[in-house]
């Protein structure tokens, strides 16, 4: 877990640091959003030459910083610019969408490196592809999971474009990085609700039924 505060810091912290400081010195909002987009583009970069390697969460998030650029590049105009947010985060709220008739959808392609060592607890303590093969349940949690995940950045999509052409320009950034911890914790919070009522968290849990009962006759 540790090892994605950097790409938090760098990804949100950084580029809104770099934004006003450019502000503050003097530069054009288009020159300073173009620069906070760079950055995140050049450190993504760097990541993927240094692991070569490019699994299903890496292309998402390059794709999705590669919308962005583009965005960034093809157009002078600021609040575009300021919208991008807005339809990077409805490409990933399609995207999570889609993953839900994907082999793998992206909620848990997210959440395992996370809670697979963690949960379940109790006794059906298996690898979560023993899981994903076997228990129809467990399949069908993180397709409603990237559907949720998916609807939810729709709506945050929309609220940034509406902020991008709403608010004064120099306040669409922070308002910006503001709806992303409140969307976020807030998606995260119904997310944990649907894993505890399904039982994802409790190896007791009839979730995991069929493992425990393939167990007994074993």
């Amino acid at each position: 877990m540790t090892g994605r505060w950097p790409t938090v810091a760098v990804n949100l912290g950084v580029p809104l640091v770099i934004y006003y400081g450019l502000r503050a010195a003097g530069v054009s909002v288009y020159l300073a959003l173009l620069a906070d987009t760079l950055v995140s583009a050049a450190f993504t970069g760097y990541k993927l030459l240094r692991e070569r390697t490019l699994d299903g969460l890496s292309a998402f998030f390059t794709a999705m910083l590669a919308v962005a650029v583009v965005v960034a590049l093809v157009t002078g105009d600021e609040r575009l610019l300021l919208a991008k947010e807005g339809w990077v985060t409805a490409a990933a709220g399609l995207w999570f969408l889609a993953s839900v008739k994907m082999s793998r959808p992206l909620a848990y392609l997210f959440t395992r490196p996370l809670l697979e060592r963690r949960f379940p607890l109790g006794p059906a303590r298996e690898p979560w592809e023993v899981y994903w093969e076997r228990l129809p349940r467990f399949r069908r949690l993180w397709r409603v999971s990237s559907a949720i995940w998916g609807v939810a950045l729709l709506l945050d999509a929309a609220a940034r474009v509406a902020l991008a052409y709403a608010l004064p320009v120099d306040a669409v950034r922070a308002a910006g990085t503001l709806l992303y911890a409140v969307a976020t914790v807030a998606t995260m919070l119904v997310t944990n609700v649907h894993y505890a009522l399904s039982g994802l968290f409790n190896g007791w849990s009839s979730l995991y039924e069929p493992l425990r009962r393939e167990r007994d006759r074993s």
